[in-house]
């Protein structure tokens, strides 16, 4: 049976025309003799990429070939598992591996890919970032088509949405970017773009208003012009509300009961925003007082290479944008002019991380930035150092500080209030996101991809917050 035809007769729902062309175009993709080649397929959100993911996994072992599914965050790999039914990874802990056990800090390397005819499968893809790691000098997107490159009869497809946010500080997604991929790896790509919104989907208030945004958005990069504010169709739908600020904490006490905080966000434009939300969240729906807390739940803000290191059976490292709920907090105090903790930490995301006991930093909880701001890291890093001052040899100075565990502290913020970039990739059943402050001169399409972003984070019930009237029908 050709390939085309047993992705078709494996699909669980009747395939749509544009669903029975990307498997036409998939199908030339694993026919095609040469490796240095890889798909690109991007989508609307409801299009049914996620049905065609879960259908190739289904279809491999058919075509003598594996599937390895991969995302750029724990929540991400954590959705791309529960909709699959198949074990997905983070990226980084995929391709990544400590070079030494005696190196705790930025010790980490390619691993060897040990695959065979296996089919890699990337959601998520426009996350994916060019910036060039410190710990390497080359980025994520290189290492990982190297990575899969490198395996005998390895290919890879990225998935996605262009639409969504690119990276922080990109105007496009390179992995998303076929011209790009083909220009930089020297790679053939090829792709399919699903546009139409499937039949079963076209009920859900959530999938319309983001199918509109959507439109809007493709109109504007289409004939440049300043957009039109959104026009939001609430009435009629049971799973998109508009609440002003004054109803937030009835609304997310109803969300908590019924979803539960681990299932409930709140997504602002600006981490100031984040902040107040999760100090009145904690005040006034927790009530805690304490300034962090067992029940609390936080998210990484930089990658971390030394709580995991001491343990040899452990693969990675934590990312920036791990989420995990806090067990324990003790010994409370303050060194280097900063404030410190010691925790326990279940990672929400992940089954990859046992729960860990480790040291964070306090000062970024509240930060307006979205770590320690440079002069404090900087600050930090001399304060430090001081202790280290009577070895005379500088490369064992600083081999003393990778080991220092305040130096090593997980850098933090609380996590039931995120912005758009930090909620990227994941889903969420309960969804509050909040307008901000908007103004007719920023209504542009980076707002629109920011707030296309924030609504399909949701997958149950949506609540626009401090909207205004000009936003709804």
């Amino acid at each position: 049976m050709h390939i085309a035809e047993l992705i078709a007769s494996r699909f669980p729902l009747q395939p749509t025309a544009q669903q029975q062309e990307a498997f036409r175009q998939i199908a030339a993709f694993l026919e095609y003799a040469d490796n240095a080649s890889c798909f690109v397929l991007t989508g609307y959100a409801g299009t049914g990429k996620t049905t065609v993911i879960s259908t190739l996994t289904s279809v491999a072992p058919a075509l003598n070939m594996r599937t390895v599914l991969l995302a750029p965050t724990g929540r991400a790999a954590k959705v791309m598992s529960n909709y699959s039914g198949r074990k997905a990874s983070t990226i980084h802990k995929k391709i990544y591996r400590k070079k030494s056990a005696l190196s705790p800090d930025m010790a980490f390397g390619m691993a060897d890919n040990p695959h065979t005819d296996t089919l890699f499968i990337v959601d998520e893809a426009s996350m994916i970032s060019n910036e060039r790691l410190s710990f390497n000098g080359r980025s994520l997107l290189e290492d990982l088509v190297s990575y899969v490159s490198n395996g005998e009869n390895c290919r890879l497809m990225f998935v996605g949405d262009m639409a969504q946010l690119p990276p922080v500080g990109l105007l496009q997604s390179p992995a998303l970017d076929g011209g790009w991929l083909s220009r930089n790896f020297g790679i053939r790509v090829f792709g399919y773009e699903l546009t139409v919104v499937v039949r079963q989907e076209k009920h859900s208030g959530i999938l319309h208003n983001a199918t509109a945004i959507r439109a809007q958005l493709q109109e504007t990069q289409d004939t440049p012009s300043t957009p039109a504010f959104p026009r939001f169709m609430v009435k009629g739908y049971p799973d998109i509300f508009r609440m002003t600020g004054e109803r937030l904490i009835e609304g997310l006490h109803y969300a908590y009961d019924k979803y539960g905080m681990e299932n409930t966000i709140v997504i602002c434009r600006s981490n100031k925003n984040a902040n107040l939300y999760n100090q009145h969240i904690r005040n006034r729906i927790l009530f805690r007082d304490e300034e962090l807390t067992g029940g609390d739940y936080i998210m990484v803000v930089r990658n971390n290479y030394y709580w995991l290191s001491a343990d040899s059976n452990r693969t990675g490292f934590i990312a920036n944008g791990d989420m995990a709920r806090v067990r324990r907090v003790r010994n409370l105090h303050e060194q280097h002019g900063f404030r410190f903790a010691d925790v326990s930490l279940e990672f929400m995301d992940t089954d990859e991380i046992e729960p860990i006991d480790c040291r964070v930093i306090l000062d970024t909880l509240y930060s307006d930035a979205p770590s320690l701001q440079p002069a404090d890291q900087q600050r930090f890093f001399e304060a430090v150092m001081a202790d280290y001052a009577d070895i005379a040899d500088k490369k064992e100075r600083m081999t003393a500080l990778k080991a220092d565990p305040y130096y090593n502290a997980l850098h933090i913020k609380f996590a039931m209030a995120v912005t758009c970039h930090k909620a990227q990739g994941g889903q969420w059943q309960a969804v509050f996101v909040d307008q901000g402050y908007l103004t007719d001169e920023l209504l542009d399409i980076e707002f629109l991809r920011w707030l296309y972003t924030a609504c399909t984070r949701a997958t149950k019930e949506l609540f626009l917050v401090n909207f205004s009237e000009k936003f709804f029908q």
